[in-house]
């Protein structure tokens, strides 16, 4: 009888147990049932840049890359402002700088175009998918059109390409085509876009200001300054056509850390370069 109770006991544990369980079960299906309508409701949560992930899909990674470049401006402002702000440029438009101020800028950007070509020309190479190689290739087809471009400005001021090739170029003026050198050899192509998105903009506007000085104060004309107003035009398509490059990056395994600290690098050789000219 002792033991029949026992058995009776047993089983009417197993059973309040099995009950308690399934109700448990029961509560966490209806929790969940209730819950999931708000987490679909949620806004999703951007890529944390800070982590070196590929984004699941090509518009997730446009999304990333968007989101990066407009970090990597934020952070750069205040070397932008600096380059902006060298004392050549802002000289060249009071009539303080002399020509051959002018003319030593041509023989640093003679080195520096040159270098420049053949590195996006080893960037086309290197990146193999069509957006990489339309983006890369045209910046080098651009090196092309402007050399011929700085040797017109240079014979306009009196200079051969001999005596463009026999400037001894400054160290500090070099940097730049240096880490350009740097990045096509061991850089991704997502701070490749990155770096050559955010560079050229500052660049392009001081060579403007460059173009606009010559002409209302020195007196020369649009043809002479050509060099110069090419790098100012705008490339159309430019900022799409580098976020593609970036995306492609981006969902190979790029590092959008990586991508920041060659931005940062090479923004920090232009100053170099418009500080070089300038002493």
């Amino acid at each position: 009888m002792a033991t029949t109770h026992h058995r009776f006991h047993t089983f009417r544990s197993v059973a309040g147990g099995r009950s308690s369980t399934l109700a448990l079960r029961m509560t966490l299906v209806l929790a969940i049932a209730l819950l999931l309508p708000l987490v679909a409701a949620m806004p999703a949560t951007a890529a944390d840049l800070t982590v070196c992930k590929a984004p699941g899909s090509l518009a997730a990674a446009r999304a990333e890359a968007r989101r990066l470049v407009a970090e990597i401006r934020t952070d750069l402002a205040p070397v932008e402002d600096e380059i902006r702000n060298v004392p050549f440029v802002s000289d060249l438009e009071a009539g303080r700088a002399s020509l051959d101020q002018v003319a030593d800028l041509l023989g640093e950007q003679y080195s520096i175009i040159r270098s420049d070509w053949g590195s996006f020309s080893h960037m086309v190479t290197r990146f193999d998918d069509p957006a990489s190689r339309q983006f890369f290739g045209g910046i080098a087809g651009g090196e092309a059109l402007a050399l011929d471009l700085l040797l017109d400005a240079a014979a306009r001021l009196g200079r051969t390409e001999e005596d463009l090739a026999a400037y001894e170029p400054k160290p500090k003026g070099q940097t730049y085509p240096s880490r350009v050198a740097w990045i096509a050899l061991y850089g991704d192509r997502a701070s490749a876009g990155a770096s050559f998105l955010v560079n050229f903009a500052v660049f392009g506007e001081n060579m403007g200001r460059v173009q606009r000085a010559l002409i209302d104060v020195y007196g020369l004309s649009e043809e002479d300054t050509a060099f110069f107003g090419f790098f100012a035009e705008p490339i159309p398509g430019f900022e799409d056509d580098a976020i593609d490059v970036i995306a492609a990056g981006l969902l190979r395994g790029a590092c959008p850390r990586e991508a920041k600290r060659s931005a940062r690098l090479l923004q920090a050789y232009e100053l170099d370069f418009w500080q070089a000219v300038g002493e």
